[in-house]
């Protein structure tokens, strides 16, 4: 689907039937010629759909959510900040198709809020988003140029029930302007590490929950919690993995475990299963 248009409701957008537990079809189903001889079957199969997920978690080490990243069957991440505007826009789709239904939130989500990455389409209300706002948080990404539109957008998102997070926060004027309607506010340790804490002032000015990003060794674990981080993020803690989007292989939600140089478990509360209420005007 081209992502110039503009589809009447999230179900057409993705094309999802009701009533159907995956997004999309995975796979297509096997040709009646198939059940009596395979080997003439030479057709083409669709691939499943598959998106990556990694956790986030409490300091003490409960599942708060998961972030969703266009994956392509591979482990390795693709840069797809770089891509089109247009190819942004697809990724996007394919994630939320991954993992929303029609009928709402899809087994991936495992009970938690899913963290996506939304292009300026989908900021701006030209693409729609699944509307299950208690299970979605909208991540404005860095490259995503805020104007009137966007600021608009971003307000009815949030007075619609979705909550925002900022990612890669580094103070930007444009990540400023929707700062004060942000729930998360995304630190990369590594912006973390060449401009200082008053990163963070800046980060928490207006409530918003503190999200430690790239945390690879147990040092920087410690460093974030000593910081007053609310929420971590890194391979330390769990390693995005590849997923197909098939209720029959989805894993179950991981249980809390204890994390390098954690609090006691019981410390701190243990994450909602909902998104917190979106930041009032």
């Amino acid at each position: 689907m081209r992502s110039t248009a503009s589809p009447a409701s999230w179900g057409d957008a993705v094309g999802v039937s009701p009533g159907v537990p995956n997004a999309a079809p995975l796979v297509a189903p096997e040709p009646l010629l198939s059940l009596v001889t395979p080997e003439l079957d030479t057709a083409p199969r669709p691939r499943p759909r598959v998106v990556g997920r990694q956790g986030i978690f409490t300091a003490d080490g409960a599942v708060h959510g998961h972030e969703f990243l266009y994956r392509t069957g591979q482990d390795h991440a693709l840069k797809v900040d770089r891509w089109s505007p247009a190819a942004q826009d697809r990724a996007t789709m394919r994630v939320l198709g991954a993992t929303f239904t029609r009928n709402g939130p899809g087994p991936l989500l495992g009970g938690r809020p899913a963290f996506v990455n939304c292009t300026r389409s989908y900021l701006t209300g030209r693409l729609p988003l699944p509307p299950s706002p208690e299970h979605l948080v909208v991540e404005a990404v860095e490259t995503v140029r805020v104007d009137a539109a966007v600021l608009a957008g971003v307000r009815r998102l949030r007075d619609a029930g979705y909550a925002l997070a900022i990612d890669d926060f580094v103070g930007l004027d444009s990540q400023l302007l929707i700062l004060p309607h942000a729930s998360y506010v995304k630190v990369d340790l590594r912006d973390l590490a060449t401009r200082g804490p008053r990163l963070l002032d800046l980060a928490r000015s207006h409530g918003a929950l503190l999200v430690a990003e790239r945390i690879e060794t147990a040092a920087q674990w410690d460093d974030c919690v000593a910081l007053g981080f609310d929420l971590f993020q890194g391979n330390l803690l769990e390693p995005a993995r590849v997923l197909a989007a098939d209720p029959m292989t989805v894993p179950q939600p991981r249980q809390p475990v204890d994390r390098p140089g954690a609090p006691p478990r019981g410390t701190a509360p243990h994450s909602p299963t909902h998104v917190p209420a979106p930041r009032p005007a």
